[in-house]
């Protein structure tokens, strides 16, 4: 069964393996702004697309793998979904806890609610994979593509924020008098 995932794993890993660069330049956009970032909004809303990238390559390798059973992958997968269920409630008490930048509703939506529904239906569907393994792919693949997605979003997200705030700045003695 697993075989004719194939070509969608090797996509979407691949895809979220470069994408990882992405949140590397964005990280250098931020610290080539005049505001510093503090280390806990980096915390709540930097790491965690790095985070979300790389649960996709795991997971698509993880079941790109040649295992013996279903059951075993389910359990790789249910492992690697139930951390994430953990790390996406770390990261709302990260965000929560935010002084310097207060998350809007677009903010928990993108930073919280989706990716826990994404490590959820991964915890849920690496569970249900030994007896439902047609449905479990499905809902497996939409899952980590929800998760580059939120990735894609995210970075994206940032640039803007530090590109719209005016913290960009390449001659740093335009600020002086």
């Amino acid at each position: 069964m697993l075989t004719a995932w194939e070509s969608f794993y090797v996509i979407v890993g691949s895809s979220a393996a470069a994408l990882t660069g992405l949140q590397f330049v964005v990280m250098t956009l931020i610290a080539g702004s005049r505001v510093r970032a503090a280390s806990g909004d980096i915390a709540a809303f930097g790491s965690p697309t790095v985070v979300h990238f790389c649960v996709a390559v795991f997971v698509c390798a993880a079941l790109s793998s040649p295992w013996q059973s279903l059951l075993n992958a389910g359990i790789a997968i249910g492992g690697c979904g139930g951390i994430g269920v953990i790390y996406a409630l770390v990261v709302t008490r990260r965000a929560h806890s935010r002084t310097q930048y207060k998350p809007v509703f677009s903010d928990w939506i993108w930073h919280v609610v989706l990716p826990l529904i994404a490590y959820i239906a991964i915890l849920t569907s690496g569970i249900m994979l030994g007896r439902a393994p047609s449905d479990s792919l499905f809902v497996i693949g939409a899952a980590i593509l929800l998760l580059v997605y939120i990735g894609i979003h995210n970075a994206w997200d940032t640039v803007i924020y530090v590109a719209a705030s005016g913290l960009l700045s390449d001659d740093k003695t335009r600020d002086e008098p």
